[in-house]
């Protein structure tokens, strides 16, 4: 993919997010897309950071949009190269502290495949 079609996809991504509406984020996904999150580590221990599936990703982000209803992300950088997009982003959530946060998205074929979260 073009690094403009890898951008594409992540403007989408952030637009379903933040405007939480989900149907339109898990079309962005393959099927078997897998997720991780070191807030999934902390939330859902079972999980060990990693879920698998669209109906996962489901659980997961509705969970979010529920408990946190002014859940918003800010870009602030996006690279895109082969089949990656590596994006910078700041969460937040209303009363709470911001965090910066940096995702890698993985597209094949014009799904995401794999995601990574990384922030402290």
């Amino acid at each position: 993919m073009t690094p403009e079609n890898l951008q594409s996809i992540a403007f989408k991504w952030f637009d379903a997010f933040n405007n939480h509406q989900l149907e339109q984020l898990l079309s962005l996904y393959d099927e078997d897309a897998e997720h991780y999150s070191p807030k999934l580590k902390i939330r859902k221990p079972e999980t060990q950071g990693m879920i698998i599936g669209k109906q996962a990703l489901h659980d997961w982000w509705q969970e979010a949009f529920d408990r946190l209803p002014s859940l918003n992300y800010k870009v602030t950088s996006l690279t895109a190269n082969g089949d990656r997009v590596f994006m910078e982003y700041v969460r937040s959530v209303e009363g709470e502290e911001n965090i910066l946060v940096a995702e890698v998205l993985i597209v094949k074929e014009g799904k995401i495949i794999a995601s990574r979260v990384y922030h402290g």
